[in-house]
């Protein structure tokens, strides 16, 4: 059986009035990383010109929205999400006009263009920041930021054991002009990202500020870094024990997932609705739980989150089916949809967290059809279309990770996921650009570029056009309801309206009774006497 057995893609968009039918709740977002998408000076960093270039191919690929990864003025101590100006494009990625023309472009194709906002912390080279550490401790400048006097007695120790999540501590001590030490400032994240105060009516308003530039030049819609981190707690506690970035999404913090942040986003969501064109904001929140996370997505906050449950979740009919229906239930408590994603710019892609190689890719495939028809809306991670591993041997001296030279927060492997994407060709930088790749592609990539696999029926890039394209022309797909079937032990089964998706995670074939017409499938098919074998970690669409 083929897998290519969708219509052709369609890049025109239907949408309705009802709140229902609003085109985020069932849209499919591409994330673009900014500078290892497509290079159009030959620089080796990609860029907003190289992105713009790139649309037609997004259109073609069936996403109905692109969340670009920042591309403001930045000195890249963290990939961009240090930003020394938010209404500036950094000169590596173009300028104001190239994001201007892109958002232009993307709407001219269909696409909506949603863009990172940072609003957690900046860059230690932003202005303000320059003002506070010029200013002496109790100013104005300072009370943007958390400024603290040391603990000892003479200042010498932090004010609390809060960790970063880079690693190490996440207070910085300041130095006067004549190098006596000073106050400490709070860093959350890499000493280049000092946390803004959320409590200061002078970022709130800058912020609001910040948001109707974006909006007014055309954005759709911004994803929020850090959404569950603006608001720390009173008096800024202790936690009491080391190895804290392990308790990120596992328990409320007193830096993350505060009941104050809902108040800063229950604001943007008005600012938002203030505009034509229904603009969204989407939550990168960290919940210890489904129930938390869905605060996030109230009526009258944002409209999106990501489910990190389900990213995180381990391989397998029992763990996916209770993340996902804790998740379904969870959003359908507040009427919201649920938002499903299995890998980004800060996660080990999945081909590989899968198992690597065959097996992994085997798994990767079933993973994006049952994450394509399960209700709500899903992001594609710019090369999982490709089917992408995880590159694990980098040599240290090309790692631009913070995390990686700190050592004790995160694993510091976010490089891996980050390498440029191949285009085109049999030698790196495969069609990127035409100079080389800020990190170097490995060999085998040749057979993984999109030109490589245009056309080919068993290709992830075919398999994946083919669901989008389906999951147009299916009207059981995106926003509704689910409902699961009766599966022997180690399989998925669930029907949505005229549509059934059956998912075999075990290592060894399955038989099933034939549900439907089968219209896309990861793997060949073998039917007899009415009924199919599944192969082993396979998943097939079924129209009823």
């Amino acid at each position: 059986m083929t897998q290519n057995l969708a219509p052709t893609p369609s890049t025109a968009h239907h949408d309705t009035p009802s709140a229902q039918d609003a085109w985020w709740r069932r849209a499919v977002i591409y994330q673009v990383y900014v500078r290892s998408f497509a290079d159009s000076d030959g620089d080796g960093i990609g860029d907003l010109r190289g992105i713009r270039e790139r649309l037609p191919y997004l259109a073609e690929l069936g996403v109905d929205a692109v969340w670009l990864t920042p591309f403001y003025a930045s000195p890249q101590a963290d990939g961009g999400y240090d930003v020394a100006d938010y209404r500036a494009v950094d000169p590596l990625f173009g300028d104001l006009r190239d994001a201007d023309d892109l958002v232009r472009e993307a709407h001219r194709l269909g696409l909506r263009i949603i863009v990172d906002i940072v609003p957690n912390h900046t860059s230690d080279r932003h202005q303000w920041f320059r003002e506070a550490l010029a200013e002496r401790p109790g100013g104005a400048a300072r009370a943007r930021y958390h400024f603290r006097p040391g603990r000892g007695a003479g200042g010498e120790l932090p004010p609390n054991d809060w960790e970063s999540v880079f690693g190490g501590p996440a207070w910085t001590r300041t130095a006067g002009p004549d190098g006596t030490p000073g106050e400490w400032y709070l860093h959350l994240f890499a000493p280049e990202q000092p946390d803004l105060n959320w409590e200061n009516e002078e970022v709130r308003a800058e912020f609001e500020s910040v948001l109707r530039f974006w909006l007014d030049l055309g954005v759709d819609g911004f994803r929020i870094d850090v959404a569950h981190g603006m608001v720390k707690a009173p008096g800024l506690p202790d936690i009491g024990r080391k190895e804290q970035a392990k308790l990120i999404g596992a328990q409320v913090l007193p830096f993350f997932d505060q009941d104050g942040v809902h108040e800063i986003h229950r604001s943007w969501r008005r600012l938002l609705d203030s505009y034509e064109g229904d603009r969204i904001g989407v939550a990168e929140a960290w919940a210890p739980t489904a129930e938390r996370l869905a605060l996030y997505v109230r009526p009258d906050e944002l409209h999106q989150a990501f489910n990190f449950q389900f990213l995180t979740c381990a391989w397998g009919a029992e763990p996916m089916r209770a993340v996902i229906d804790e998740s379904l239930a969870a959003t359908h408590s507040v009427g919201a949809p649920t938002t499903w994603v299995l890998s980004n710019h800060d996660v080990v892609r999945h081909t590989t967290r899968y198992g690597g190689g065959e097996h992994g890719a085997r798994r990767a495939r079933a993973a994006a059809l049952l994450m394509l028809a399960l209700p709500g809306s899903a992001y594609v991670y710019q090369g999982e279309e490709l089917g992408l591993p995880e590159v694990v041997d980098l040599p240290d001296e090309v790692r631009q990770d913070p995390a990686f030279f700190r050592g004790d927060g995160q694993d510091g492997t976010r490089d891996g996921c980050r390498v440029p994407l191949p285009w085109s060709g049999e030698e790196a930088p495969y069609g990127f650009g035409p100079g080389g790749s800020w990190l170097p592609q490995p060999a085998e990539w040749r057979g993984l570029s999109v030109e490589a696999q245009s056309g080919d029926p068993r290709s992830m890039l075919e398999l994946y056009r083919s669901a989008l394209a389906l999951r147009r022309t299916l009207p059981g797909l995106g926003n509704g309801e689910m409902e699961w079937l009766a599966a022997p032990e180690g399989v998925l089964a669930f029907s949505r309206p005229g549509f059934v998706c059956t998912v075999n995670t075990l290592p060894k074939e399955v038989e099933l009774p034939v549900p439907g017409r089968p219209v896309l499938a990861t793997s060949a098919l073998e039917f007899g006497r009415g009924a199919v074998r599944l192969p082993a970690e396979s998943c097939v669409w079924w129209e009823v």
